[in-house]
This record gives C-alpha cells, sequence and structure tokens, in this order.
C-alpha cells in the first residue's frame, strides 16, 4: 500500500492509498479457526484478518492483524457500571506496542437498541477537537451489507456491500476510498460484526 498523506491516518499512513482499494471479507468458521474474519485485496493476498471471541478468549475484545499476523490494533468493548448507565455502548481502539495496547487511536459509540429507537453509529478519532463530537458516522444497514462509513462532511470513506453470485453475509465487498486509513475501516467492520453477534463473538 503506497503512502497517501492527504488525509490524516488513524492507524498509520501504511494503510492508506492513492486509489481505491476493493477489499473481500470472508467470515471464518467459529468451529474450525475460531470464527473472525479476513480480509483479502483483488489478488486474493489476505491483507488483514481480525480474532475475536473464539480466539481471544474473552467478551468485547478484538484484534486486528496486518497481512503478516502482526497485532495492529486492539479494539475492547468499555464495561462496569458507568458504563451500564450510558445510553451508549463504548468501544475502544488503541495501536499495539510489541502486542499490548499503547495509544488510543479511536472510539466508537453505538446507541444501545433498548433507550434509543434509532441512532447512527458514530467514530471519534483521537486527539478530540473542541468544536467535534465525531469524525465518522455509520449509514445504513451493516446486516443487509449495506451501509458506508462517512466523514462529517457526508463524504463515503468506506462502502460496505455485495457483489457476485458468491456474496452474502458471510463474503462481502469493502470498497476504501482514496487517502482513507483501510486498518482503521476495518477496525470499524471488526466492532460493527461483534456489536450484530455475527463471526467475532462467541
Amino acid at each position: 500500500m503506497g503512502a497517501y498523506t492527504t488525509i490524516a491516518p488513524v492507524v498509520s499512513k501504511i494503510f492508506c492509498s492513492s486509489s481505491h482499494a476493493v477489499l473481500m471479507v470472508r467470515r471464518r468458521p467459529p468451529t474450525v479457526n475460531g470464527g473472525g474474519f479476513v480480509v483479502t485485496d483483488q489478488d486474493q493476498r489476505a491483507v488483514f484478518s481480525v480474532d475475536g471471541c473464539g480466539i481471544i478468549g474473552a467478551s468485547g475484545q478484538l484484534i486486528v492483524r496486518d497481512g503478516d499476523g502482526n497485532a495492529i490494533l486492539f479494539i475492547h468493548k468499555k464495561g462496569g457500571v458507568v458504563q451500564a448507565l450510558c445510553v451508549n455502548n463504548w468501544w475502544r481502539g488503541y495501536l499495539t506496542d510489541y502486542g499490548e495496547p499503547s495509544k488510543l487511536v479511536f472510539s466508537l459509540q453505538d446507541p444501545k437498541p433498548v433507550l434509543c429507537m434509532k441512532g447512527d453509529v458514530q467514530v471519534t478519532v483521537e486527539p478530540k477537537g473542541r468544536n467535534r463530537h465525531w469524525d465518522y458516522e455509520v449509514t445504513g444497514s451493516f446486516v443487509q451489507r449495506s451501509c458506508a462509513i462517512k466523514n462529517r462532511a457526508g463524504q463515503v470513506a468506506a462502502q460496505i456491500g455485495v457483489k457476485g453470485m458468491m456474496a452474502g453475509r458471510d463474503f462481502y465487498q469493502v470498497v476504501v476510498q482514496p487517502g482513507y486509513d483501510q486498518a482503521f475501516v476495518v477496525g470499524v467492520i471488526a466492532i460493527l460484526d461483534n456489536i450484530h453477534g455475527e463471526s467475532t463473538r462467541c
């Protein structure tokens, strides 16, 4: 992936490209590989993978790995009494250093369905600005594989959809627009997968 610096990267500029990237997501069977999913490029090369509860052994925790299997993001769902009283579920994404969480790079809030009839998933990139509460939002339906990650200006950063005869819930396409951090996009998809009780959940 070539460096592209017009848009500030969330994880690293090495995961940004000057052209749009077409990625394919394939869910792993929980009984065989512990669940999660693998992300490949147009040449069928694995560029990312996500480990969930079936591999990590703990709920509400996710690890995003690069194509070489190195952990690049550690994501966890905030818990505790305070979280139980909040109207949103909160997730935190951290860069990893020698396999351990090091620096917080983004937060995602997911409205609790019991308390909110409708609400978009919103993502805040660190460090937070004074005049903004979120930087990206997810619109559409992830369950139906018809949704987009958009920035505050309404521009699409990534589009999730199905294409081809084999496409469906277990195999779908993600188109990331030029300049956007593909590792960050995969991290957001990993959380959406977990929220909806899919391949990263036990």
